[in-house]
């Protein structure tokens, strides 16, 4: 007869502690994701039965015996959702989007569960209502944290209305899921290119790229008897940032960058199947109604309790204290293009499609400076090199790949970071695009760095959609590109550098306009001579970037800025707006142009993100109400940067070692206004932004 199985005992391996080397790895090998569903539900009992543990007790609620079990509760889940979250985000195929929709519900319902727990929040609430005098900062603030987030998700509502906000949880779940996995539907678009006339004016590496094994079956198809081995006869344009980027930049065919610009910026708002304008309308209008039942006045004020900013009204009165100086900026851009234009007898009016393309023209005529003189400097793999040596100079971090981990894709490499000998954690890297990976690029933590029973270094990744020639040729990225690339590595650094006890005030765990400081301001080590000449090195000669051509990069640096302000600051207004309206049925697109013609949008832009792909707001809460946040970041990197400039050098050791020791390493155990003044010395010099941009006389 068999024994009744341990009730206690994890039925997957999914949910056992990870093991191997370096505090433990994600076991990727192990993964089957027919399994998600069933371990999901298994580790949601498990965190549950901690809860009731807590609950349970007859001792009176302690900071120990609550809110640091809190702090240790649901591990198993949490390393199940990283692994879960790796597989919808960059191996979303075959059954994966089902399993998707089939978990997602029961995540928001399990989430409530626990925050309107009564007896659970009764104890969190004491705690909060009497606090030792004998806390730390860090500890005060953990508990204020806790005490909000229970609030915040209606632990204070009376039944009825807590089984209201649950079903709006869960309605918006499946939505969040839903739109995601239409734009990245959307995102499997591609444009082939059977005349190879049409990429006249691409570089050739572009045109190589457009061309890459990627293609390889169909090239196959499409050589004739007369074709020489390996001449490929088709080129395919992804529906990726990375990829039409050079083509509306580069492209002499007007009519091929209008089909490029026109199947990216309309992703999801086509009416077929994966159009988005219903599903965000339906998100919208719960959203109010969750910020109604809970007592807010709008979602955005929801939002914003706990960022830097407070209120709309902040975030509002920064982002339109620059709005006018950058429309002033693009309208005379594009008086600026235009005359090359009409000297080119092109006999056109600048649409957005020609925006990239004409700019291109000007920076070439006022700067000397073309990025395809540059581009061939810009090898990814080097400039990873040299991401990773400005570490080492900046933070004192030392790099080492290892090959004794597993990995979720061949694509991707795994480095193991040191300081002066003391393991801090691993970062992995996944450069690629591929089928079922989302577009753009991210950070992800596996693991929090923390210090409870024992030291837990953090578990860290950069995801990207470079385009992967599958040559042994170098891959050249674009400026812009290699900006995002030192970007993501800056919000991987925080995570890296954490010192803090408490998981969840570790690495990036802190206000969302606070979180894009770090990041914003690592992008600044890409520009200096000391980067540039030791890893900017031509692929084909190994000679470092001619001195001539940084110093004209650095002339140019506020060149187009009227165009990147708009095209971002246009998305975070619309989100601002959007989620300042009244429970209304919006239609997504009226809204959006209605918006846009009020603020004076120039018609040569459009959004970065058009609302029906507009994936930071819809695909989740995060960023809702709150993509202002980088704007509102890139007014403390400005003032930041000021201070390393008054040094003398971005690699200054005073001044890089309080910024490890004042931003990098606290994560949320300080107020982020007090940790921004402690390394500057001073709050916030609010010019320092329009400095920064362009944007003073």
């Amino acid at each position: 007869m068999n024994q009744p199985a341990d009730q206690n005992m994890p039925s997957s391996r999914l949910l056992l502690p990870w093991d191997g080397p370096y505090g433990g790895v994600p076991p990727w090998h192990e993964v089957d994701p027919a399994e998600f569903q069933s371990a999901m539900e298994r580790a949601m009992e498990m965190e549950l039965d901690e809860i009731n543990a807590i609950t349970s007790t007859n001792d009176a609620p302690t900071f120990e015996n609550t809110i640091v079990a809190l702090e240790k509760s649901g591990q198993a889940l949490s390393r199940l959702t990283a692994m879960y979250h790796v597989h919808t985000s960059n191996l979303n195929l075959g059954p994966m989007p089902d399993i998707e929709s089939a978990i997602e519900p029961k995540l928001a319902r399990h989430a409530d569960m626990i925050t309107q727990n009564p007896l659970l929040f009764d104890r969190v609430n004491q705690i909060h209502q009497s606090p030792d005098v004998g806390w730390s900062v860090a500890q005060q603030r953990l508990v204020d944290k806790i005490y909000k987030r229970f609030v915040r998700q209606g632990a204070s509502l009376n039944e009825s209305d807590k089984q209201k906000l649950s079903a709006i949880n869960v309605k918006l779940s499946g939505l969040f899921t839903q739109f995601s996995q239409n734009v990245l539907a959307a995102e499997e678009r591609k444009i082939r290119i059977e005349d190879g006339a049409l990429l006249s004016g691409l570089p050739q590496n572009v045109v190589d790229a457009l061309a890459a094994p990627v293609n390889e079956q169909a090239n196959e198809r499409r050589r004739g008897s007369d074709a020489s081995d390996g001449e490929p006869q088709m080129w395919i344009i992804t529906n990726t940032r990375s990829s039409i980027e050079p083509v509306l930049t580069y492209a002499d065919d007007r009519g091929l960058r209008q089909q490029v610009w026109e199947t990216y910026y309309n992703r999801c708002d086509n009416s077929d199947p994966n159009d988005n304008n219903r599903i965000i309308s339906a998100i919208l209008k719960l959203r109010a109604q969750r910020a109604a039942l809970l007592g807010y006045a709008t979602h955005a004020h929801w939002t914003l309790e706990n960022q830097m900013a407070k209120t709309p009204s902040d975030a509002m009165r920064l982002m339109e204290s620059i709005w006018p100086k950058a429309v002033a900026r693009a309208r005379e851009e594009v008086a600026a293009m235009q005359a090359v234009a009409d000297g080119e007898n092109a006999g056109l009016t600048i649409q957005p499609w020609d925006y990239r393309y004409y700019a291109e023209k000007v920076r070439k005529a006022k700067y000397d400076l073309d990025f395809n003189q540059v581009k061939p400097y810009l090898q990814l793999e080097k400039l990873r090199e040299g991401m990773m040596w400005a570490a080492g100079e900046v933070f004192g971090l030392t790099f080492n790949e290892v090959e004794d981990v597993p990995v979720f894709h061949t694509d991707m490499r795994v480095w193991s970071v040191d300081r002066n000998g003391r393991f801090m954690g691993l970062w992995y890297f996944d450069p690629f695009a591929r089928a079922g990976k989302r577009s753009g690029a991210w950070m992800t933590d596996y693991r929090p760095q923390s210090h409870l029973d024992q030291s837990v270094r953090p578990l860290v990744s950069n995801n990207s959609n470079f385009i992967n020639s599958g040559s042994e040729r170098p891959i050249l990225i674009s400026w812009d590109d290699a900006e995002t690339l030192f970007h993501e590595f800056g919000h991987a650094l925080h995570g890296l550098c954490s010192d803090c006890k408490y998981p969840s005030q570790s690495g990036t765990s802190v206000a969302l306009d606070f979180v894009e400081f770090p990041s914003q301001i690592y992008e600044s080590w890409l520009a200096t001579p000391e980067m540039l000449t030791r890893y900017a090195v031509h692929y084909q000669t190994g000679e470092p970037i001619p001195e001539a051509l940084v110093k004209k990069i650095e002339s140019a640096k506020n060149f187009n800025q009227g165009f990147a302000t708009v095209e971002y600051l246009a998305c975070a207004l619309v989100d601002m707006k959007l989620h300042l309206a009244d429970d209304l049925s919006i239609d997504p697109v009226e809204f959006e142009q209605a918006t846009l013609d009020a603020l004076g949008m120039p018609k040569e832009i459009v959004m970065r993100h058009r609302t029906p792909h507009f994936s930071h707001i819809f695909s989740g809460d995060s960023y809702s109400a709150g993509y202002y946040s980088y704007i509102w970041a890139e007014a403390l990197t400005a003032d930041a940067a000021e201070a390393f400039e008054a040094a003398g050098s971005y690699f200054d050791s005073e001044t890089s070692q309080r910024l490890l020791e004042t931003i990098f390493a606290i994560g949320d155990t300080r107020d982020a206004a007090e940790a921004f003044e402690s390394f500057r010395g001073r709050g916030l010099d609010p010019e320092s932004l329009f400095r920064k941009r362009g944007f003073v006389d």
